[in-house]
C-alpha cells in the first residue's frame, strides 16, 4: 500500500498523495457519470427521429422538445463535471 502511495507522490510532486487520489477516483466517477447523459442524449434523438418519420406536420413541436431534452441531459453531464470540483 505505502508503495502505491509513493507511487502517487512521484507522478504529482508537492501534492498530497490523498488530493491526488481523491481527483483520480473525481475523474472516474465522472467518466461514469457521463455514460447516462450520453445514453439519454442518443435516445432522445432517436425517438425523435422515428416521431418526425411517423408525423412529419408535428416537426416544430417535436424539435422543440429535442432540444429541451438535450439541454437537461447536458446539464446532468455538467452537473457531474462540477460535483467533482465541489467534493475535491
Amino acid at each position: 500500500m505505502s508503495a502505491a502511495l509513493e507511487l502517487i507522490n512521484i507522478a504529482a510532486p508537492g501534492d498530497s498523495a490523498k488530493t491526488t487520489l481523491v481527483g483520480n477516483v473525481a475523474s472516474i466517477g465522472y467518466g461514469l457519470a457521463a455514460i447516462g447523459p450520453g445514453v439519454g442524449v442518443g435516445i432522445i434523438f432517436g425517438n425523435g427521429t422515428q416521431a418526425l418519420a411517423r408525423q412529419p406536420e408535428a416537426a416544430g413541436l417535436i424539435r422543440t422538445n429535442q432540444i429541451m431534452g438535450f439541454a437537461f441531459c447536458e446539464a446532468l453531464a455538467l452537473i457531474g463535471i462540477v460535483m467533482g470540483f465541489v467534493y475535491q
